[in-house]
């Protein structure tokens, strides 16, 4: 099946990855990313390279008018930017060149991650203190318009690079479910940032994902534990990605009312842990994730025939930590997955 809409930009039964790879060569990675997934690849990202490969220095690049340097506490908000800002901004450069030149006459969809405006305010300090951004609201919001500055102008750069693709952009966001707890530590680790106000969080994503009008899908993926799905669906995204072995009971309702208003869901229906075991010994079969995606959505109560273009099957989380032939061997898993998935669904349950 390769049916595609305005609203899903990807071919029926796709897989993709959330982001992360390991290793440190873009090029063999993002051709080994192109390969194994047709209908919606992405633009890997390699943190072995060290600071500003990272999730926090790669969004920080971005910035603008707010440079940043790296200390021995982490990334800084500082008065002008330090020799780790230059790196991460050269390890775009070199990225973007390579999707360049990978996707050259590429005419499908592809996805972009960048660190949402949450998580980046909890892990960049405050360049008069060592706290996080996140326990200034002034920061915070001044954090947020500059990130939607940058990402704006990422997605047209995109765009530019590759006319004939669809982007579908990415907000990570692995911290927001703390940050909404009050559960992200200040510098002392003795006491915690105030928690942020659901309506502020759900602000604060919608003005970056809205800067990027551009955009097909801009979607907010958090594999952390007990996701804040009504907040991200205030904040007008059309996709949510989270690990679905991390679901509560609680969660269905709420999924179930997402997906029937158009909401795509990115499953992470392959177990991280399971990942490993991928380039060889005991493996988790395709079938197996398949039905874990499937059973998801026979719980919503919603038709069949809408899982195929509305559910993307990924890894719960990202791969950077694994070895190169198993995540290469987790990206093949999740495209047989959606396959299965795509035929298991309109099967009647004996």
């Amino acid at each position: 099946m390769t049916e595609q809409s305005q609203q899903f930009p990807w071919p029926e039964a796709s897989a993709t990855g959330v982001g992360s790879m390991p290793g440190t060569d873009v090029v063999q990675t993002c051709r080994m990313v192109f390969g194994e997934l047709p209908g919606l690849p992405f633009l890997p990202e390699l943190p072995e390279r060290g600071p500003g490969a990272d999730m926090t220095g790669r969004a920080a690049a971005l910035l603008v008018d707010m440079p940043v340097q790296v200390t021995t506490g982490g990334w800084k908000l500082t008065d002008r930017p330090g020799r780790d800002a230059s790196r991460a901004a050269g390890y775009w450069s070199q990225d973007l060149d390579t999707l360049e030149e990978v996707a050259d006459g590429y005419q499908g969809a592809v996805k972009v991650q960048v660190c949402g405006p949450v998580t980046l305010a909890a892990t960049l300090e405050l360049p008069s203190r060592l706290d996080p951004a996140l326990s200034d609201p002034g920061a915070f919001a001044d954090l947020t318009a500059s990130l939607a500055e940058g990402v704006a102008a990422h997605v047209a750069d995109v765009r530019k690079r590759i006319p004939a693709a669809t982007v579908v952009l990415q907000l990570d966001e692995p911290m927001l479910p703390a940050a909404l707890a009050g559960r992200i530590p200040t510098a002392s680790g003795l006491n915690y940032v105030r928690a942020v106000e659901p309506v502020v969080a759900s602000q604060r994503l919608g003005a970056v994902l809205a800067s990027a009008p551009s955009a097909a899908c801009a979607l907010v993926h958090c594999c952390a534990s007990e996701p804040p799905f009504p907040v991200i669906a205030e904040s007008g995204a059309g996709g949510i990605g989270f690990d679905l072995g991390l679901l509560r009971n609680a969660d269905i309702d709420v999924i179930a009312e997402l997906a029937e208003s158009g909401t795509a869901l990115f499953a992470g229906a392959l177990p991280t842990s399971a990942v490993p075991r991928l380039a060889g010994g005991p493996q988790v079969s395709p079938r197996r994730t398949a039905e874990a995606a499937t059973d998801l959505w026979r719980k919503t109560g919603l038709p069949p025939g809408q899982f195929a273009r509305q559910v993307v099957i990924t890894p719960a989380c990202g791969l950077p930590g694994v070895a190169p032939a198993a995540a290469r061997a987790a990206l093949e898993h999740c495209r047989e997955a959606a396959r299965i998935a795509a035929e298991m669904i309109e099967a009647p349950r004996g």
